[in-house]
């Protein structure tokens, strides 16, 4: 199974490949091929390259400042950037607020945001998750209440990726209780310096801060900062979710891996002396890996087809983040069990990457939510 790709698109990805040959910094390849955690600025770096060539944004429409490619060169471009080692562009401003407030938002919204989302000023992100609310959304609790020209909120967020650099947080809030619990959902955008907004630090296991606990204690939110009406949040929160979804592939860093999981199997040494990709096995393993990275490139690019006709993913996201996320899973997996002890020394790039992609089948709703929305959407149950 392969994707053909017509001559045009064979002379783009030529492009993006010098592209990013002469503008990727040294120092931040090395970083993302070693496995080490990138800071603020190293992914600020990347994205202000990205936008200065007028690539940043390859999902939006030119209308807004984006480039608005065919799904096929979306493809070829996020695959490229990652076999390069350059950092994805961070999803939670580029892809997943901005298209909200493209379809649903306000044109002072649209006028004062995207702009500011597109040359990286402003960082965000994503209020979704709270305690006891994480797949199951319509449990939340953090309530918005409308003081004149003002929202009183209060409540708290977990799992908060990266909100010690944000600038804004989008959240779900709860303007109402009556009638059925997704009626009483807003979605309301945040200024992470208003007063009564803190921040607090997840250390995980790995002992890495990458999540957050976000804490909102009489916030006041102008109103003006509600996208689209009140109470109509969890339809902006599944159009949301669809793309969020479509983002977690990571096709381009699967086939990365794949290929240093070869060469890996080739230099390291089973207990009879052997090389690991002299074992029948260990081969099989790999084998079957590489034939789920086949099909999820095809299904990546079908969804990706389906954002380009400006259709919100439905069930077919659901389908590509399970993919993903389990293969991501599976290649970290097989490259420790082939290390094994040797993994040690090596916490970032071995051990950091395992432990940081066990949760890849938990955020943007877990697999087990995701196949409930595929049986419900294709076997009509």
């Amino acid at each position: 199974m392969e994707l053909e790709f017509a001559p045009q698109d064979e002379v783009f990805r030529a492009e993006v490949r010098d592209f990013v040959r002469a503008r990727l910094p040294l120092g931040l390849r090395h970083k993302m091929l070693a496995g080490e955690r990138l800071g603020k600025e190293d992914y600020l770096v990347w994205h202000r390259i990205l936008h200065e060539q007028g690539w940043v944004a390859p999902n939006w429409p030119k209308a807004f400042g984006g480039c608005e490619w065919s799904a096929v060169r979306q493809h070829i471009f996020e695959e490229e950037c990652a076999l390069a080692g350059a950092p994805g562009i961070l999803p939670f401003g580029i892809r997943m607020v901005a298209p909200v407030i493209m379809k649903f938002g306000s044109a002072s919204q649209q006028q004062h945001f995207l702009p500011r989302i597109l040359s990286g000023e402003d960082w965000w992100c994503q209020g979704y998750s709270e305690p006891g609310a994480g797949s199951d959304l319509a449990s939340l609790k953090m309530r918005a209440e409308r003081r004149g020209d003002h929202y009183l909120v209060n409540g708290q967020k977990t799992w908060t990726t990266l909100a010690q650099y944000a600038d804004w947080i989008f959240c779900l809030v709860r303007t109402a209780s009556a009638g059925k619990p997704q009626e009483g959902i807003s979605f309301l955008l945040i200024d992470m310096k208003t007063r009564g907004v803190s921040v607090r630090p997840i250390i995980m296991l790995d002992g890495e801060h990458e999540i957050n606990e976000v804490w909102f204690e009489d916030a006041m939110v102008p109103a003006e900062n509600l996208v689209g009406e009140e109470g109509k949040g969890w339809t902006y929160a599944k159009f949301l979710l669809g793309h969020e979804r479509t983002g977690n592939a990571g096709v381009g860093h699967c086939r990365r891996w794949l290929a240093e999981l070869k060469a890996l199997a080739q230099r390291q040494r089973g207990n009879d002396g052997r090389a690991l990709a002299d074992d029948t096995r260990f081969r099989d393993r790999i084998a079957r890996l590489e034939i789920d990275l086949m099909t999820l490139e095809v299904m990546n690019v079908r969804v990706l087809a389906l954002e380009e006709q400006r259709h919100a993913p439905g069930p077919e996201a659901s389908m590509l983040k399970i993919m993903g996320s389990e293969l991501q899973q599976a290649l970290t997996e097989t490259t420790m069990h082939a290390l094994g002890h040797a993994a040690a020394p090596f916490p970032q790039a071995a051990t950091g990457r395992y432990f940081n992609f066990r949760k890849a089948s938990i955020y943007a709703g877990s697999n087990e939510i995701q196949r409930n929305i595929i049986t419900r959407h294709l076997l009509g149950l």
